[in-house]
């Protein structure tokens, strides 16, 4: 038997001869090329891919426990103790999960379902208040003094919202399953008591297919 193999761009020919029975000819088309489509959508649809930790998961996640944490009593409680709004901190988020998570997008939509509740008074976490503070020093130096912001006029927080994400892996004959658990409290920053603790679970089923040509 013998093969010849002719390779274009677009096309592989095998053509196979048989001496003593005749000549049987296998074409085979193979394409050389790939194309790649680009589909812009919008940011609110849900686009779960890889069935990994996605925007849609961090979104739905800060809505809901943050929609949940000011739903609790110990928010009425220090209003009507206090007469004003507590002060919220975010805190430090952990990822104790088996994959990369971008956590500061999550504290990002955290802290933006906190200021938009308007029930509670957001200031800036450790990171931003080292930079604002730089910027104070920066001014008490070289800006005019009738625009310097004067230092130790910081509104302390009252509480701070801390937590981690992790997950479960499970894998078997090309199915996994990923949970994802996401523990929230809400810590009052004077006597260390949490007064609220939440938590959002999420389970995702990824099915890998296979073709048999």
């Amino acid at each position: 038997m013998r093969l010849f193999q002719l390779e274009g761009c677009g096309v592989m020919v095998m053509k196979s001869v048989l001496m003593a029975l005749g000549a049987t000819a296998i074409l085979t088309v193979a394409g050389c090329g790939s194309e790649t489509k680009v589909t812009r959508v919008d940011a609110g649809v849900v686009t779960d891919l890889s069935g990994r930790w996605n925007d849609t998961d961090s979104r739905m996640v800060a809505e809901t426990m943050v929609k949940e944490s000011l739903g609790y009593p110990w928010l009425g409680n220090f209003t009507q103790a206090k007469h004003r709004q507590p002060v919220v901190v975010v805190g430090t988020i952990l990822n104790s999960s088996h994959e990369h998570i971008s956590v500061q997008t999550f504290v990002t939509d955290l802290e933006r379902e906190l200021t938009n509740s308007q029930k509670v008074t957001f200031v800036a976490g450790k990171g931003e208040r080292d930079e604002l503070r730089t910027e104070r020093k920066e001014q008490a130096m070289y800006s005019r003094e009738d625009t310097q912001k004067s230092p130790g006029k910081e509104i302390g927080a009252d509480y701070m919202m801390k937590g981690t994400i992790s997950t479960i892996l499970d894998e078997a004959e090309g199915t996994k399953a990923v949970f994802y658990q996401v523990d929230l409290q809400m810590v009052d920053l004077e006597s260390n008591a949490k007064v609220w603790y939440g938590q959002k679970k999420i389970k995702k089923v990824i099915e890998k297919k296979r073709t048999i040509f």
